[in-house]
């Protein structure tokens, strides 16, 4: 179920700039009021995934009547990229995209998938948003003694201690948290988020029967565990 990273997905609204780095550039997709989706995609953090693949989401996302912005960042590979700056990235656009794109009092979500769910959860105090995660690396200490995609854990950290980049040892958001993870993902195992929902009541779980990228596909059936998520 890979196909969703080739296929291509009309062209965005607008493509804005929040940051003098190359990579600060966010495509936003103008859709209605229902508000402003930051949509942070993953790829283990490695620069060779970018925001194209997730394009297809953004639109029916916005076609669904939300403002989507889906952000580039630095990544691992980038100048700066990895930790600190991949978070730094996606922290400064959580607390200023609202703005950015002419929505200033409209509510927001943090929207990541895989490792992008991982940097959602860490930012999402930024912008007093919500977090809705799909699939995400939420234990970063499991991660890397796993070695999840030939230790992307170890890559991005590049020495760094890893509990202060886990969401699993650091505080949660204050805002309303939503998970929903495949039972049957091959890439970030369903107990990842299953671990972090125990971590407070408030957490919501969904655990669809799909695999890791249906949660990224408009036309995969466990695409509704999705939009049920964000519709809170």
């Amino acid at each position: 179920m890979t196909d969703i990273l080739e296929r291509s997905a009309r062209d965005p609204d607008r493509v804005l700039r929040y940051s003098a780095a190359p990579t600060g550039v966010v495509d936003v997709y103008d859709g209605g009021s229902r508000g402003v989706l930051l949509l942070v995609h993953g790829g283990f953090w490695r620069a060779r995934y970018d925001r194209m693949h997730l394009r297809p989401m953004a639109a029916a996302l916005a076609d669904a009547g939300w403002i989507v912005a889906l952000p580039e960042f630095r990544r691992v590979g980038d100048p700066g990229g990895g930790f600190p700056g991949s978070v730094d990235d996606i922290r400064l656009l959580t607390r200023d995209v609202r703005t950015l794109v002419g929505a200033a009092d409209a509510p927001l979500t943090l929207v990541g998938h895989s490792a992008g769910g991982h940097l959602a959860m860490l930012c999402a105090d930024a912008g007093d948003a919500r977090v809705v995660c799909l699939a995400g690396v939420l234990d970063l200490a499991a991660a890397q003694r796993a070695g999840l995609s030939d230790s992307a854990a170890d890559e991005f950290l590049a020495g760094a201690p890893v509990a202060d980049a886990d969401p699993m040892s650091l505080p949660l958001p204050a805002g309303d948290i939503a998970l929903v993870h495949g039972l049957d993902d091959a890439e970030v195992p369903v107990e990842h988020s299953q671990r972090f929902a125990e971590r407070d009541s408030r957490i919501g779980l969904t655990t669809p029967a799909c695999g890791h990228y249906e949660l990224i596909d408009p036309r995969a059936e466990a695409f509704a565990a999705v939009t049920t998520a964000l519709e809170g």
